[in-house]
This record gives structure tokens, sequence and C-alpha cells, in this order.
């Protein structure tokens, strides 16, 4: 294995850790913030939105040494499992943008009470976690689904 192919997947890697960790974080934070104050509140949205705004950077980079990966390798870009990954990875997108910085901002306008918002945090967490869970193990298990 070459030197640029190991710098480029370990960038890889380490984007996806960033693209994922930092919603660990957020998990034990959603009781506490049930029993904030008003002040306390727009400090943890505050987390939120710039762990969000980390995640989308990082999935920039994921997205390009992932590229370059399956450029530099012997994969193709109809194989099963990056077939899977990239679909994964098109719906997180979307979820991701969806998910949370709509959800804050119609709090932020007073559309949503505190309790609806942090429950759709809450669901909205775990659901991006499952779903780069997924797309984790399609690229670590390398599924040949046909």
């Amino acid at each position: 294995m070459n030197t640029i192919y190991q710098v480029i997947l370990f960038l890889h890697i380490f984007s996806a850790v960033l693209s994922i960790g930092p919603f660990f974080v957020l998990v034990p934070m959603i009781p506490r913030m049930r029993a904030a104050d008003q002040r306390g509140l727009l400090a943890y949205l505050s987390l939120f939105k710039s762990t969000v705004s980390l995640v989308k950077h990082a999935g920039h980079v994921l997205v390009t040494t992932g590229v370059l990966l399956v450029w530099k390798s012997a994969w193709s870009w109809s194989t099963s499992w990056v077939v899977m990954t990239i679909a994964v990875m098109v719906s997180s997108v979307f979820f991701l943008a969806r998910a949370f910085s709509p959800v804050i901002c119609r709090f932020h306008a007073q559309k949503i009470s505190q309790d609806k918002l942090i429950s759709k945090l809450h669901r909205s967490v775990w659901i991006y976690i499952a779903l780069l869970m997924i797309m984790l193990w399609f690229m670590v298990a390398k599924p040949a689904l046909w």
C-alpha cells in the first residue's frame, strides 16, 4: 500500500469518527436540556449547532477522501457496498439538513415548545447515529449484496 493511499485512508477514517462521534456527546446532554432554564437551553442549542457544523465539515472530508479511495483502489463504483454506502450517505445528508437547524430555528421563532424541541432533537440524534452506523457497517464489512 503506498503512502498517499494510507494518508487518504487515515483522513477518511478520522473524518468518519468526526462525523459520528460528536453526536454521542449530545446523547447525555439531552436530559439536562429538559431541566435547563432558557439561558441554559440556549447554550445547549448553541452546542447542537456547533456539533452539526463540525459534522457537516467532517462529512465533506469524508466524501472527498471516499471518492479518492475508490479511485485509487481496485473497488468499482458498482460494487454493492459502495453503492449502498453512497445511498445511505445521501439519505444522511438530507436528514442532517432537515433534522437539526430547522428545528432549532422553529424554536427560536417560538413555533414549537421546549419539550417538543427536545423530543425532536433526541429522536433525530438517534436516527442520525443509526444512519451513520449503517454506513460504517457497509464500509467496514464490505458485504457483497449482489
